[in-house]
């Protein structure tokens, strides 16, 4: 890749099957945020570019979405066996351009790679239906065509996972596509349109535009020839999103925030419950929508409860996670996240919340960490109870029965995911059809499966991702009735 005048690392925007700066001159500029280091810079691409973008992918719908369905499904296959081919790559830059600690780097690559494989595997398996008609000698047949033209806005916490999960089905259903990367992590998508480039997936068919959301991200959302566009964000992001879809009406398919509860009940496993609550938390340095973000426990159980969690959250290691291999948590992406964390943390002490570990920034280098913190004596109304937190900070509140945890739990704007710990299938029972999100995870940690589906309630999203039901998330409905003549049939 070319240098800058700086010295930094350089990537280009992907369109067309080119790869191309912008006409702007303008760059951004990518920060590591484990050392605070510049480490590259990307184009900053016009409204202009990105419309060229949009026009370049709708031209190449009008042959993609042609091409058999297995045939698309071969190309995700090679996509996935060339991921696999540069891991260790891939693994590095992702560390570098996101904070993740090695094991996670890993498994989201490899996740990656897996996911392209079983998006591919479903090129034969979506299908329409066949429905019996009212009619003599007529058929109803209800196919399933693509939409057309994909936008793909990404986020920032899983910069190259999310490209597999809207890529994969949008290709494999006959869809082109044109991303837009995070402006905190563009390089490992710049990185990654050199594999579509490699594995000669058509010009056209995936695109990759960089820049503001104010520009590209506007103009993706309010493109006549965009057909679904597809967002991981804010709740923000995606109310605006919305908005400008709604000009022409393009499908969205929206994952937004999340504010997961934790229900443990005083007869679970404490350990089991203490153990995966953390893991849920610390997961991605705690910047992850299906992390718990608040704790329910039993009053009879509360304290020694507490006293687990604080222990196993203390002895997490915050550390560099390129040059400490025992580095348990890494940084938060950027200045701005680390500030807001620590902001909602003094202001839940300042209103008589009480920290049991943790509750500063950490100095290491010029990077953006904090510390595990446990903090207690916090009110159900309380905005770190209340809002999206997206830091390695886990508020706990008691409650005596059920049915007040389900209440409180329910009691949120968001509902992504949720989860509780009981060893009582009843109590399991009531909170997987009392709960209100998208996914409930009982007696584990929250993560999903990509056979699944990942999908929000309420202010957490619109449609979803994963499984069959992601897959149709790309799909239109066409119904056909084919009235017979038998008597003019020939032969």
């Amino acid at each position: 890749m070319p240098a800058t005048e700086t010295g930094l690392k350089h990537y280009q925007m992907y369109v067309n099957g080119e790869f191309k700066d912008s006409t702007s001159g303008k760059l951004l500029t990518v920060i590591n945020p484990s050392t605070g280091e510049k480490i590259s810079t990307v184009p900053s691409a016009t409204r202009e570019e990105t419309q060229e973008a949009i026009n370049d992918a709708y031209e190449a719908e009008k042959t993609w979405k042609f091409v058999p369905a297995a045939t698309r499904g071969q190309y995700l296959h090679d996509v996935a066996t060339e991921v696999r081919n540069q891991a260790d790559h891939l693994i590095a830059l992702l560390q570098e351009e996101q904070g993740k600690i090695k094991s996670l780097a890993t498994t989201e690559i490899m996740f990656s790679a897996d996911y392209f494989d079983y998006m591919a595997a479903a090129a034969r398996t979506y299908e329409g239906e066949i429905l019996q008609s009212d009619n003599k000698h007529e058929n109803i047949m209800i196919a399933k065509q693509p939409i057309g033209v994909a936008a793909g806005i990404l986020p920032w916490n899983f910069p190259f996972f999310l490209i597999a999960r809207k890529m994969g089905p949008a290709l494999v259903t006959g869809n082109t596509i044109v991303m837009k990367p995070s402006s905190d992590t563009p390089n490992l998508a710049l990185e990654f349109a050199k594999i579509v480039d490699k594995v000669g997936i058509p010009k056209g068919v995936v695109n990759f535009v960089t820049g503001p959301g104010s520009v590209v991200g506007d103009e993706l959302s309010r493109n006549k020839k965009i057909g679904i566009i597809s967002l991981t964000g804010s709740v923000d992001s995606g109310k605006r999103v919305m908005a400008a879809a709604s000009t022409h009406m393009a499908k969205v398919s929206l994952e937004l925030g999340g504010k997961a509860p934790a229900i443990v009940c005083s007869d679970a496993d404490l350990d089991l419950a203490a153990q995966a609550i953390i893991d849920s938390r610390i997961d991605n340095n705690g910047q992850l929508c299906n992390n718990c973000e608040r704790i329910y426990v039993q009053e009879d159980v509360a304290d020694e409860f507490t006293k687990k969690l604080t222990a196993k959250m203390a002895a997490v290691k915050v550390a560099n996670p390129i040059t400490d291999k025992d580095s348990g948590m890494g940084p938060l992406i950027n200045q701005a996240a680390l500030d807001k964390v620590d902001g909602m943390v003094q202001r839940a002490v300042k209103a008589g919340g009480k920290i049991t570990t943790g509750g500063h920034k950490v100095t290491i280098e010029n990077g953006f960490y904090y510390e595990p913190t446990v903090i207690t004596n916090v009110k159900q109304d309380s905005e770190i109870v209340q809002d999206e937190i997206f830091g390695p900070v886990l508020p706990i509140v008691t409650y005596k029965t059920l049915d007040d945890a389900i209440n409180m739990a329910n009691d949120s704007d968001f509902g992504l995911t949720s989860s509780i710990f009981t060893q009582n299938l009843d109590n399991a029972a009531r909170a997987a059809n009392e709960l209100e999100d998208g996914e409930t995870y009982i007696n584990r940690f929250n993560f999903e499966a990509m056979n699944g589906s990942h999908s929000g309630w309420k202010e957490s999203g619109i449609g979803g991702d994963d499984g069959r039901h992601g897959i149709e998330e790309y799909l239109n409905t066409h119904v056909i009735y084919l009235q017979g003549h038998p008597e003019k049939a020939q032969g």
